[in-house]
């Protein structure tokens, strides 16, 4: 009997091992190493920035966004592609730090207030006069700042908002911008005029409702005012820039997804360049006429 017990012990044994080995076969057993998630998150910096070999939206390619029509200074005859203007100058010094050369690089049209708004992004970064705030990082990453910016009204010459001295005689005026920038900002929030400010889904609007005498004055950048006095609107002048009173410039900076694993590397590449000069060479080459202007108070 003792022996007849001792046979299906045995088995039942020998089933139980069988089962065991079936399921530490089928757990899940650590990895040597994670792989990279599709967004590339979580990963360290030194791997996810190896040069040229990012974690972009097309492997082996950069995608770079900016709005259509692309205004001068910051971009040449309206195309982003061709190297010239301060912003493609800079896109693609950027680019070139990352290890992408100028045939790595694509370009896309994205729409100013689409580029921070909510919601994943089909490009790798966007470079289009978009100022760093803490309210758009709420949606977005930026990038360190590549250009430190100042915002100037431009009137029609010989009218009154041209004779303005002063934050207070503006507030008399009919004042015009571009929807969702800080040009419109500092309209609200500095000037803060007795009429309601006009807003425009482009700049280009505003400069026509300037023209057209539909507003006394419109707010733009700096940069952008000289152009546009110099060679769009010739019987236009700078009335005058205002002044930081923050003690933080406002600035320009790079837009990338929420998270995106390429911040901290793009944040690197923009130092990198404003390290050894490479920005203010491009400053100067670009935009060197946007030297000064009237300060209003």
């Amino acid at each position: 009997m003792p022996l007849a017990q001792r046979a299906p012990r045995r088995a039942a044994s020998t089933a139980l091992v069988a089962l065991l080995a079936v399921a530490v076969g089928c757990a899940p057993q650590p990895e040597d190493k994670a792989s990279g998630s599709p967004s590339g998150k979580g990963r360290e910096t030194g791997t996810a920035c190896a040069k040229g070999a990012l974690d972009t939206r097309t492997s082996g390619r950069l995608t770079i966004a900016t709005d259509e029509p692309a205004y001068e200074p910051w971009f040449k005859d309206d195309k982003p592609a061709n190297g010239k203007g301060f912003e493609s100058a800079v896109a693609y010094a950027v680019a070139k730090q990352l290890g992408y050369d100028s045939s790595r690089v694509a370009w896309q049209t994205v729409p100013f207030n689409k580029a921070f708004a909510p919601g994943e992004k089909t490009f790798d970064f966007d470079i289009n006069q978009v100022s760093i705030s803490a309210e758009r990082k709420k949606a977005v990453d930026f990038s360190s700042g590549y250009y430190d910016v100042r915002q100037a009204v431009i009137a029609l010459k010989g009218s009154k908002a041209a004779r303005a001295k002063s934050l207070a005689d503006l507030k008399e005026v009919k004042l015009g911008a571009q929807v969702g920038t800080t040009s419109l900002d500092y309209i609200d929030d500095v000037v803060k005029p007795k009429q309601q400010p006009a807003a425009y889904a482009k700049n280009d609007q505003a400069k026509s409702a300037l023209k057209n005498g539909q507003v006394d004055a419109i707010v733009v950048d700096l940069p952008t005012a000289f152009y546009i006095t110099a060679a769009e609107v010739t019987d236009a002048k700078i009335v005058g820039q205002f002044e930081n009173t923050t003690g933080t410039p406002e600035q320009f900076g790079l837009v990338l997804d929420k998270g995106s694993a390429l911040t901290p590397c793009v944040t690197k590449a923009v130092d990198a360049l404003r390290a050894d000069g490479t920005l203010a060479a491009i400053e100067k080459q670009w935009l060197s006429e946007a030297v000064d202007a009237p300060v209003l108070k």
